[in-house]
């Protein structure tokens, strides 16, 4: 890693202080995408997290978001993913010290193995979008949380909608799976017109672009994966234009 690019992610490492307090090659060992931390710690600004909470970590890929809501809020959580085993992420919790915490689930997104009301919060990094955009899941997924329980997610997005309409400037990096990123505004729509939560945020993550762009361009200094240099480079092109992170938080009626 270049010396500049230390210091840029040292400047990101100042808007998020709990991750910065985590070894940084221990998260890019462990990351499967944008730095999950961050999204995690964005995402605990603005919802809240107190001790003793059960809470469902869904999608938690190797369950370095548990971790991390497990020392830093005192939580409970149900670390749930299909991609990676069980084992491999109890290996994990096993190592840092909070298997009292964090209990790994192997699990697909419409099958799990959890009783009605159990959980006092559902959250969700850069994960829901690839089975909540459904709608009929929040339905689903609504019966695990206790009324008046959290949910919240942050997924990639868009700062408003355009449909078939791909930017000119987009045109090169597009891919048909981003017909799966939507605004602020569709998730609030998509979710209340069920009439099972009341949707207390809808935002973009301040600056997500630029921390996602920063993120994956040091992961491709290490590794040299091609498609992340075009993501970076997609991101790069478009500086905030469209692009983003998507951040909402909803309450159980």
């Amino acid at each position: 890693m270049t010396n500049d690019k230390k210091t840029e992610l040292s400047d990101m490492f100042n808007q998020f202080p709990r991750s910065a307090a985590y070894d940084l090659e221990w998260v890019l060992e462990n990351q499967m995408g944008p730095n999950v931390l961050w999204l995690t710690e964005s995402l605990s600004q603005v919802m809240e997290l107190n001790p003793g909470m059960r809470v469902l970590d869904l999608g938690c890929g190797k369950a370095i978001s548990s971790i991390f809501l497990a020392k830093e809020f005192d939580v409970e959580v149900w670390a749930t993913d299909l991609w990676i085993k069980a084992n491999e992420n109890w290996e994990r919790v096993r190592a840092v010290g909070v298997e009292t915490q964090v209990f790994p689930i192997h699990a697909e997104a419409h099958s799990l193995p959890f009783a009605d009301t159990f959980f006092d919060a559902i959250v969700s990094m850069d994960a829901y979008h690839y089975f909540g955009t459904d709608d009929l899941y929040l339905g689903y997924i609504n019966r695990y949380l206790k009324p008046g329980g959290l949910i919240g997610i942050v997924v990639p997005g868009l700062r408003s909608e355009f449909g078939a309409d791909v930017p000119e400037h987009l045109g090169p990096y597009w891919e048909w799976e981003f017909c799966s990123l939507h605004s602020p505004t569709w998730w609030q729509e998509h979710w209340g017109k069920t009439g099972l939560v009341e949707v207390e945020l809808a935002d973009m993550i301040p600056g997500g672009w630029e921390h996602w762009m920063k993120w994956e361009e040091v992961v491709f200094d290490l590794d040299g994966r091609e498609y992340v240099k075009q993501e970076a480079e997609m991101l790069r092109v478009d500086a905030g234009r469209n692009l983003g992170f998507t951040r909402m938080v909803g309450r159980r009626k």
